[in-house]
């Protein structure tokens, strides 16, 4: 059987310490099985355990081997569509619980950090920044949504505060969250995986589940042994591949590029991100960067539909970088990757069950740092017969993709293209 090990990244060649992990070889027994061993399955995990469920976490490679080990590294709150537009497609009573939940997220991963002692330099503050008075407007109506939910750490940045923030002459404006923040996110991960062993879970690595036998009590298979279990929680996301069709049908897996830059020094850093907050622009097609620990410059952004790997990552992410920081070049790339998140046609996540007992939570569209650590917990409650919040969830529509999976690709590239040349419009 291929081993399948971590693609070459900062995040990879930085990691803390990990146990080997064996794939597995047995028939076992469980009452949780877990398919997917990144965010959304780790926090699914820990809260089954912390409530006394026995859980086996299936990993069809290592921890933290998709989006939940190669993304950006930021805290953002809410979700990519945010309340107001959930309100005017469900109503009043159904937004209200999701925008209650829509803050939860970054509050679990502080939780999980403080109580299992994980390792991953969480720092505190993100800023959306503004590039034209519109975004900026955008902004304003989004802090007073946002406080209607009781979400208060927030401060408008005008052109002077935000020069004060972040050495870029491009924007206008912005919003400072400061319960928005950045972290190592595979060492939070591993570091929550770490907590799932501690409380008597087990994860196999290297461990594809092929096949789902439904029924009564359904039996995961994996090349080498199978698990039955009381409840499957489905957590693939963009690495779900076919395994459950009627999941695959309604979203779409997509790339996202990332550049790390040579360390750049303490003077340099400072220059750059004063009080060391990450930031994301108000684009459709956004860029994010902040910095890293040994204070080395991340910087995201771009998207490939269908999730096909670019041949040349600096090439495309670099300009960007140097239209933000002129000043960065002469300055060395490290590490180029990209890492897929999976895309809904709403921009919504699916939440939702599979006949009695097999439950799923999938398509965070970019928002999956902190939607995922709320979606265990949402996921763990219903399994419990606590399922008010899990029904907000799984009462959004999800729709298919026109045409299917055969058109979906060209589909959403045409929407990108639309929203992109908005953006540089100024629309």
């Amino acid at each position: 059987m291929t081993n399948t090990s971590y693609p070459a990244s900062y995040y990879a060649a930085s990691a803390n310490p990990v146990p080997a992990r064996p794939a597995l070889q047995d028939d076992v027994e469980t009452d949780v099985c877990v398919i997917g061993a990144g965010y959304t399955g780790l926090s699914s995990a820990l809260f089954l355990l912390e409530n006394g469920f026995k859980v086996t976490v299936l990993e069809a490679a290592k921890v933290g081997f998709g989006a939940s080990g190669r993304n950006g590294g930021q805290i953002v709150n809410s979700y990519s569509r945010d309340i107001d537009v959930i309100e005017r497609s469900v109503g009043p009573q159904q937004a209200q619980l999701l925008g209650n939940m829509a803050f939860e997220g970054g509050r679990i991963i502080r939780e999980r950090v403080a109580k299992y002692q994980i390792q991953c330099d969480l720092k505190d503050g993100g800023v959306f920044a503004a590039l034209t008075t519109k975004q900026m407007g955008h902004l304003e109506s989004q802090k007073r949504l946002w406080e209607r939910f009781g979400h208060t750490q927030l401060e408008l940045l005008d052109q002077r505060r935000i020069r004060e923030v972040v050495a870029c002459d491009e924007y206008v404006g912005g919003m400072l969250d400061m319960s928005g923040g950045h972290i190592h996110p595979l060492n939070l991960a591993l570091g929550e995986a770490a907590a799932v062993e501690s409380l008597g879970g087990v994860i196999y690595e290297q461990s594809p589940a092929v096949r789902i036998e439904r029924g009564a009590s359904p039996v995961v298979h994996t090349p080498q042994g199978k698990v039955r279990a009381k409840f499957i929680i489905v957590a693939g996301n963009a690495y779900l591949g076919n395994l459950v069709p009627e999941l695959a049908a309604k979203s779409m897996p997509c790339g996202t590029q990332v550049i790390a830059t040579e360390p750049l020094g303490d003077e340099l850093a400072r220059s750059l991100l004063p009080q060391d907050y990450c930031v994301e622009d108000c684009n459709y097609l956004l860029d994010y960067y902040r910095l890293t620990g040994d204070k080395r410059l991340i910087f995201g952004g771009g998207v490939v539909y269908g999730a096909r790997d670019p041949a040349n990552i600096e090439a495309i992410i670099r300009p960007k970088m140097l239209k933000a920081f002129p000043q960065l070049k002469d300055v060395k790339i490290d590490y180029a990757w990209t890492g897929n998140f999976l895309l809904t046609l709403s921009r919504l996540p699916q939440v939702g069950r599979l006949g009695d007992n097999i439950y799923y939570s999938q398509g965070c569209s970019g928002h999956g740092v902190t939607y995922t650590h709320l979606a265990g917990k949402v996921l763990a409650e219903a399994l419990r017969g606590q399922a008010e919040r899990f029904d907000a969830f799984a009462d959004l529509p999800h729709y298919p993709f026109p045409g299917g999976q055969l058109l979906r690709t060209p589909f959403a590239a045409m929407g990108a293209w639309y929203y992109g040349l908005r953006d540089r419009l100024g629309f």
